[in-house]
């Protein structure tokens, strides 16, 4: 099996290519904006993904692409136009790269989205299924969306097997952003005010979502679906903390801070949808993962949570 990975320099695309490298042995040709361990079968250096860049060469042969690389999801863009900018990597970006793989001969074209295509909160909701209709709220949720469209409009027309994956939040060794922020203030010696936030959030460990990925390669039910995954258990975020601060030692030191104040504060500072993003909810159902593929997390929140804070502790 020959596998063509985009993003295999990135969070998740570096701990991708090692299982699929190392563990199970499948011929990997990496595609990568930077250079990466000559450990792994090919990497190639490319300058874009954006319309106009071929990748015939890079396509020979291929059997699989998983395609995780794409402009991140950035809370405070700076540039003049973010919808644009998104949509230059994710949308056109990705319409290129399917193209070619069609033309090549490529069975089944895995795409990693987000579960921003459905939105940003399930507060008062039920949890996101994935035939729920698509609501982005932001630049980068409804990039995805367009790409997901775009990508089906070409499954449907060549053959191509076509594979969504929408992740929630994803965490593991080598964090960044928000849950990097989150353990940072975990660290700190000082009583947090969060002990009343008993809000439901979904998350995804990084090496649960590799798993989910490695299954998709070759199950045949996996063909033209689209998958909601987490880890099974959804976390508050004082239930979060509790477990961060369990990991590193430390006792839990929440105060009960009612989460009225924390609304309150969001809508005097003009910062609603951050302050939703903390306290309100976030929740996906995969059972349809589980159901169609047979398929269950195979590390738990506590595992996960656990390597997360080992590698945070070892940072210099």
């Amino acid at each position: 099996m020959n596998i063509l990975l985009t993003g295999g320099s990135g969070f998740l695309g570096n701990a991708l290519i090692r299982r699929l490298s190392l563990e199970f042995q499948y011929t990997v040709r990496s595609m990568v904006r930077k250079s990466q361990s000559p450990e792994f079968d090919e990497v190639i250096v490319i300058n874009s993904l954006a319309v106009g860049s071929c990748f015939q060469s890079e396509l020979e042969g291929i059997d699989i692409v998983i395609h995780s690389a794409a402009r991140a999801h950035i809370m405070k863009d700076e540039v003049a136009d973010p919808l644009a900018e998104y949509r230059k990597v994710n949308v056109a970006g990705s319409e290129n790269l399917a193209s070619q793989a069609a033309a090549a001969g490529v069975k089944r074209f895995i795409y990693i989205s987000s579960v921003k295509v459905l939105g940003e909160s399930t507060s008062g909701k039920d949890p996101y299924t994935e035939s729920m209709t698509t609501t982005p709220e932001d630049a980068y949720g409804q990039s995805k969306y367009e790409a997901e469209e775009a990508l089906k409009k070409i499954a449907e027309e060549t053959g191509m097997e076509l594979v969504i994956i929408r992740p929630p939040l994803v965490y593991g060794p080598g964090v960044k952003a928000n849950f990097l922020s989150l353990l940072k203030l975990s660290k700190l010696s000082v009583p947090l005010p969060f002990g009343l936030v008993n809000n439901q959030r979904s998350m995804i460990y990084r090496e649960n979502l590799v798993d989910f990925i490695i299954r998709c390669i070759e199950h045949p039910n996996a063909a033209d679906q689209t998958f909601l995954i987490s880890d099974g258990q959804d976390l508050s975020l004082s239930h979060l903390i509790r477990t961060i601060r369990k990991a590193m030692n430390k006792p839990a030191w929440l105060l009960p801070v009612p989460v009225s104040l924390f609304r309150l504060a969001g809508k005097v500072t003009r910062k609603t949808a951050v302050v939703d993003r903390l306290v309100g909810d976030l929740q996906v159902d995969s059972s349809k993962a589980q159901r169609l593929l047979d398929w269950t997390p195979p590390y738990t929140i506590d595992e996960g949570i656990k390597a997360t804070v080992a590698d945070f502790n070892n940072r210099k």
